[in-house]
């Protein structure tokens, strides 16, 4: 019966030109492929949709699939691809450096690790102007902890409830997402603590957050007070009054949270919780993996959006463009307690990381990609607000810049999530009229929309359009 089902909704829905064209693909059938997948690759490397992509080229904020077929990508590979899908300017640093240098170890000296931490850190307010270099987020995360405990002589950590911080063992102990919890010992001295939603929590209302798009929930706010922001702060008050010693090490948070799907705290929030960490001797860690490189349009760290400077900042994803390398960025006094004996990571601030990192801030600057997240991630914000108030399934639209979350629900009075078959739907829909968006959340109930930054106004009309399509297919086939 379900096949037999031909929607009446037509979209208007025209995907922008691109005068991009890719090569021809030349690998294994996709059938083949297939194979490979199940035999040789790992089960715990899940795919997106009911028939898997096969994608053979990209460029910009544009994917192509082993057919030619093009699609708009907002989701950057997980918030990882900042600038464009590769890049002319990141590419041809790469190769440049390809033919030079790729690896030697940082126990000698090299330029390109020089000219990037002085160019890094020049982006960041002081003290925090010393950079330690890894891999991968999860890496920068496991290395923050470990420098929160050496330097305070301290344990506990906190974190924040729904907060995706990494999967390595270490991490996941601040990771506090059911999803990605294995049945093993993790997170010995780790602890979580309320999350301040003002959507889904049980404080917050149409003023609390700093979005162009506030939740339809009502509250009774006043200019310059947060009811939600003080209750929250007492459910924080309370853990530490209850959950952790006297002092503590740490504090992890980011400033959006970004697999939860871009959960906003109330304003004040991060600032009064730091202050409330400080006086136990605990150390401020931002976590800027996702909200990090002007993603948020109004400041260049997630962090500034707060009114806060953070003891120990780590980054990732968005720093290389898609090339594997992740940063700690702390004060020079917290650096030195990693100095009393050897730490060293192999591949962390390679010559061929560094070229790509330094590129990749050059083109954030050049393109004006700071600016742009901000015009076209407030547009699309607005945008996709009018569907929320038209559309009673669509529960929450929020974010920051181009960082993006759809909360479905089956009302917007019980805010119940949306059945994960019913998303489905609609996700699929979105993919075959050719817009890719991601998913998060407790029951992976929102969608994420974190594209390249360098997206246009003109694809946001066609993305909105694509989504407002498949929504009303939704409503015509649940009718």
């Amino acid at each position: 019966r379900q096949q037999k089902w031909k929607s009446s909704v037509s979209t208007q829905a025209k995907m922008p030109p691109c005068d991009f064209v890719p090569e021809k693909y030349d690998s294994y059938p996709y059938e083949r492929m297939q194979k490979i997948r199940e035999q040789n690759i790992a089960p715990s490397l899940r795919t997106y949709y009911k028939k898997p992509l096969l994608l053979h080229q990209g460029h910009m904020q544009w994917l192509f699939d082993h057919e030619g077929r093009r699609y708009l990508d907002l989701f950057a590979g997980i918030v990882t691809v900042s600038v464009g899908h590769c890049h002319p300017k990141v590419t041809m640093a790469t190769q440049k450096q390809l033919a030079r240098l790729w690896h030697t170890t940082s126990i000698y000296m090299y330029p390109p690790i020089h000219e990037y931490a002085e160019k890094l850190t020049s982006l960041f307010p002081d003290p925090l102007k010393v950079v330690y270099l890894t891999n991968s987020g999860s890496e920068a995360n496991d290395l923050a902890m470990f420098m929160a405990r050496l330097h305070t002589h301290n344990f506990d950590i906190i974190s924040l409830r729904g907060g995706y911080h990494g999967g390595s063992p270490y991490t996941l102990g601040l990771t506090s997402l059911t999803s990605y919890k294995h049945g093993v010992a993790n997170g010995f001295g780790c602890t979580t603590t309320m999350l301040p939603d003002v959507f889904r929590g049980p404080w917050g209302g149409s003023h609390c957050r700093d979005s162009p798009v506030q939740t339809v929930r009502k509250c009774s706010c006043t200019e310059g007070s947060c009811l939600a922001k003080d209750q929250y702060i007492e459910q924080f008050k309370d853990t530490l009054n209850t959950s952790v010693p006297k002092t503590v090490a740490g504090f992890i948070a980011e400033p959006i949270q970004g697999v939860n799907g871009a959960v906003q705290y109330p304003r004040n929030f991060l600032k009064e919780a730091y202050q409330l960490i400080r006086e136990r001797r605990g150390l401020c860690i931002s976590d800027e993996v996702q909200t990090g490189f002007g993603r948020t349009g109004s400041h260049f760290w997630g962090f500034q959006t707060h009114g806060v400077v953070p003891d120990i900042v780590t980054l990732a994803k968005g720093i290389g463009n898609g090339f594997p390398m992740a940063a700690v960025v702390t004060t020079k006094e917290i650096a030195n307690s990693l100095a009393q004996n050897l730490h060293f990571n192999t591949f962390g601030g390679n010559p061929l990381a560094c070229v790509v990192g330094a590129a990749v801030l050059d083109a954030i600057e050049e393109d004006g990609l700071q600016k742009n997240s901000e015009d076209v991630g407030t547009y699309m914000l607005l945008e996709l607000a009018k569907l929320r108030d038209k559309f009673e399934i669509v529960g929450d639209v929020r974010g920051k810049g181009l960082m993006i979350g759809i909360e479905m629900v089956t009302d917007k009075d019980s805010r119940r999530p949306l059945p994960a078959e019913e998303i489905n739907e609609i996700w699929e829909d979105c993919k075959d009229m050719g817009v890719l968006i991601g998913r998060g959340g407790l029951y992976s109930q929102t969608f994420r929309i974190k594209p390249p930054m360098c997206i246009t106004k003109r694809d946001v009309d066609f993305a909105v359009e694509v989504f407002r399509t498949a929504l009303q297919r939704h409503m015509e086939r649940t009718a």
